[in-house]
């Protein structure tokens, strides 16, 4: 199973980018996909998820700016009025993927994409 990350790039405070993550492999099911990011010096956290069933969570920090949303197994965040404070590397999750090869779920990261916010 791989998760393939992409959108990110630079843009201007009070922009938009639209993130993607498209899980591939032997797939059975995925319940929650999610992003996280990791900005220099600070650690990972959780910006927002969503679930099969369309349940949505979001970092305080990005509610009201960024919306997830998802297609099967490709999840998307959609990033408006950003800021230089969202600069990060974003990483896409997917805690829990059942496979149709082994027994039980595992948990998959994607490689990142760099998001930059200018001021």
């Amino acid at each position: 199973v791989q998760l393939q990350a992409s959108g990110g790039g630079l843009v201007q405070a009070g922009g938009s980018l639209r993130l993607s993550c498209a899980a591939s492999g032997s797939i059975f099911r995925i319940n929650v996909m999610g992003w996280y990011r990791q900005a220099p010096g600070k650690q990972r956290e959780l910006v927002a998820s969503i679930t099969s069933g369309g349940s949505t969570n979001y970092a305080d920090s990005v509610k009201g700016r960024f919306t997830i949303s998802r297609a099967k197994n490709t999840a998307y965040l959609q990033m408006n009025s950003l800021k230089p404070e969202d600069t990060a590397v974003y990483y896409c999750n997917a805690p829990d993927v059942v496979t149709t090869k082994l027994p039980g779920a595992y948990d998959y990261w994607g490689q990142g994409t760099q998001v930059t916010v200018s001021s």
